[in-house]
């Protein structure tokens, strides 16, 4: 389309008509590609709304697992004794000190 040949007030009605034909079009390219996914899920042995639903799995939390050491001067020092070693517990133990000394 040679835009050149438009005048001023043809060329702004185009501009109005253009956000319209693009909202019209974007709507039946989602209806399109939404028939396309059905047609694979359906080639599948699914539906796409079977495929679209959130499964919540809600995940049952146990108690908090209680606090096995705490350093004996700085009580906000924890751990369960689960995972890595704290780097204060390394310092402890290299201190010379054993780890049974901070048992709760």
């Amino acid at each position: 389309m040679d835009l050149s040949s438009l005048s001023v007030s043809q060329l702004r009605d185009l501009q109005q008509q253009i956000p319209a034909e693009i909202k019209r079009r974007e709507a039946q390219e989602k209806v399109n590609v939404l028939n396309e996914l059905r047609a694979f899920a359906k080639a599948r042995g699914y539906a796409i709304e079977e495929l679209l639903t959130k499964e919540t799995k809600v995940k049952v939390s146990g108690n908090k697992v209680k606090v096995k050491y705490r350093h004996p001067e700085n009580a906000e020092l924890e751990w369960t004794g689960r995972g890595r070693k704290p780097k204060w517990i390394e310092a402890w133990v290299a201190g010379g000190n054993t780890l049974e000394s901070l048992l709760v």
